[in-house]
């Protein structure tokens, strides 16, 4: 799980650091070029007719000041998500109980012994499954609050830099 969260956050840095190297460049940006705002998910509008580059220059000043204001900075790889509390045990304990009820219907039938035997084997695989499920849901509920987290991140960040060019005369959403 770590191993892969790493591996998505140094490749979601590269592609950052391609796309920042190209929107860089000298030439004209192309229309399809994601602007500053449009990357941290907020819409502008230069409500005081603001040309294209005073807009680009504008997101860039606010994109810093509201990095040194929140501490955040939306560009940097999110932190490792908390790693899922994993069931151990899972087959033990099912062969365990299974082995008890095995013992108590193999009494019945005249063999508590083989039914002990036969009912730990169900019970083992009862339980390795059930462990599974339960690690599977821890899984599932680590990352939900990894993107939790990263979307909390994201709005913490929103605030300043929302604050900043609303103060320069746009209308942000």
């Amino acid at each position: 799980m770590a191993r892969s969260v790493l591996i998505v956050s140094l490749l979601l840095a590269s592609v950052f650091s391609v796309a920042q190297t190209t929107s860089g460049s000298s030439g004209p940006q192309s229309p399809a070029a994601k602007s500053t705002a449009a990357s941290v998910g907020v819409y502008v509008y230069p409500k005081q007719n603001q040309s294209r580059s005073q807009q680009d220059k504008d997101e860039q000043e606010c994109y810093g000041w509201a990095r040194q204001q929140s501490g955040i900075d939306p560009s940097a790889p999110p932190p490792p998500a908390p790693e899922a509390q994993k069931m151990k045990g899972g087959g033990a304990k099912g062969a365990a109980a299974g082995a008890s009820g095995g013992a108590v219907v193999g009494a019945i039938t005249g063999d508590a012994g083989e039914g002990a035997a036969a009912g730990a084997a169900v019970g083992a695989m009862r339980g390795r499954r059930q462990q599974r499920q339960a690690n599977k849901q821890a899984e599932k509920q680590a990352q939900a609050t990894a993107k939790q987290q990263q979307e909390q991140r994201l709005n913490t960040f929103r605030k300043p830099y929302s604050a900043c060019l609303d103060g320069r005369g746009y209308s942000v959403k």
